[in-house]
């Protein structure tokens, strides 16, 4: 594959365009977002959403609604600062004063921690393929048995490895050999799938015995917390929405899409100025468009929890597995669909989200992950060449070592709350980080005001209390035990 003839990350006065003046040409420019969507909508969702919505029912509704809603103030902000410096996050947060060098390496703790969520991602692929097509793995187990008992055995224990094993080495393939431009295609599409799959899921609810009255929407705005479910209630929050990957990975592709270098190097020029306005107005689209579509997925997920799980799932627990969860959520539809199509319904739905932030998590890690080393001193990254070189060298390793997590842990709601946690414990410092970038290092003269700002530090507020109910939560279950 041929590499790119510039250098997306390098600003030149010679690759500077105007932004789009109409909001349709400005929606054609759009794609990080989507890119996020696709991250976004995930494991969260499918787990951590349907969990709370299993175990609380209707009461967390309103949390659902503020998690995708409070953060975008700090997804714009920090790309803001990225198009008016051209910095990536990292290399902003380490010039930050204080502890900024310990933050960027506390990036690195985190990142590290939620592969946890991409280990359970790759075991998750995996039972839904094994779901649809259930006679692969016995199959293979009869052969492995003959040649190694202990592999048959083991394979008959977990049917889903066959299946993760190949969704871990394509991915490694897919990324290792792609582009920006692949990575934004790849994902929109599977974004457009699992948008399209979830509210057709509720949609049809009211078919399968498990209607949804606007008195039980009602009660999910009445801002309920209920003191049992704070632990997962707030993991939901930090993993929900924008989480904490997400915000340092937007501005990357923000780069990568061009809006910075299509803005140029700051300069004291009116058509800095209005180049720097214009990009804005197509990073606001982006995100807006985006936070639209990963909210509708993220309610439909929760309402799909709390209106079936809760009801129909001892103590409204949710299964230990994806398999079992999703044969659960099949079960609505047989009515309507039928046994095999109701669970194929089920299957490409989770496929879809769970693929899509697999792949876009990865590749999104493997961007950063090469700019902290570059950040650090540890490699050098002399020409975008060098860069990609680094990046997808990492997209080999990720899914690959995702996989041997999932091997090693093999307990899906467990790797989802542990990477959920330490995202939304990271949450209230890169909301602290973008507050003070955009009062000490923003050119004022692309910000948008006090209502803005004012919304801005509502949105570290409220990752701040988030934090703190989280950690109280798990200190309560402490000391129950």
């Amino acid at each position: 594959m041929a590499e790119p003839v510039f250098d997306p990350y390098a600003l030149s006065p010679d690759a500077v365009q105007a932004p789009p003046p109409t909001l349709w040409l400005a929606l054609r420019k759009i794609g990080p977002g989507l890119i996020l969507a696709g991250s976004i909508v995930g494991t969260g969702e499918l787990i951590a959403t349907t969990s709370a919505g299993a175990k609380a029912g209707f009461a967390l509704l309103w949390l659902v609604v503020l998690s995708c809603f409070i953060k975008v103030f700090v997804q714009i902000e920090l790309g803001r600062y990225t198009v008016s410096s051209g910095q990536t996050t990292l290399r902003a947060f380490r010039s930050l004063p204080g502890p900024g060098a310990a933050f960027v390496w506390w990036w690195l703790v985190m990142m590290l921690v939620t592969q946890t969520q991409m280990g359970a991602m790759v075991g998750m692929v995996g039972q839904a393929f094994h779901m649809a097509l259930p006679g692969v793995s016995p199959r293979l187990a009869g052969m492995l048995a003959g040649a190694s008992p202990a592999a048959g055995e083991y394979l008959s224990k977990h049917p889903e490895m066959p299946w993760s094993v190949l969704t871990a080495v394509s991915t490694s393939a897919l990324l290792a050999t792609g582009s920006y431009r692949m990575v934004e295609w790849g994902t929109t599409a599977l974004v457009v799938i699992f948008t399209f799959m979830t509210v057709v899921c509720v949609g049809l609810l009211p078919a399968t015995d498990h209607p949804i009255a606007a008195a039980d929407l009602a009660s999910g705005f009445t801002f309920q917390l209920p003191t049992a479910s704070l632990v997962i209630a707030f993991a939901m929050f930090g993993i929900t929405g924008v989480g904490a990957s997400e915000l340092i990975a937007y501005p990357y592709w923000c780069i990568e899409k061009g809006y910075a270098r299509s803005t140029g190097p700051r300069d004291e020029s009116p058509a800095w100025v209005a180049r720097g306005r214009g990009w804005m107005r197509v990073m606001f689209a982006d995100a807006w468009v985006s936070m639209v579509v990963y909210m509708l997925a993220t309610v439909a997920f929760f309402l799909l929890g709390a209106a079936v799980l809760h009801k129909n799932t001892p103590e409204g627990g949710l299964p230990g597995n994806v398999e079992g969860m999703m044969r659960v959520l099949s079960l609505m539809y047989v009515p309507v669909m039928g046994q095999r199509l109701a669970t194929w319904f089920i299957v490409i739905g989770a496929f879809a989200v769970l693929y899509s932030t697999l792949f876009a998590a990865t590749a999104g890690n493997c961007r950063t992950l090469t700019d902290f080393l570059h950040v650090n001193k540890f490699i050098r990254v002399d020409s975008h060449a060098t860069r990609l070189r680094w990046i997808r060298g990492f997209c080999i390793v990720f899914p690959i070592a995702d996989l041997v997590l999932h091997i090693l842990i093999g307990n899906p709601p467990l790797m989802v709350t542990i990477g959920g946690s330490i995202q939304a414990v990271t949450l209230p410092m890169i909301a602290t980080a973008a507050v003070f970038l955009r009062h000490r290092r923003t050119d004022t003269r692309i910000t948008s005001g006090r209502i803005w700002d004012g919304m801005l530090w509502l949105s570290m507020l409220g990752m701040y209390l988030a934090a703190a109910a989280l950690l109280y939560g798990i200190w309560l279950n402490l000391t129950a035990k």
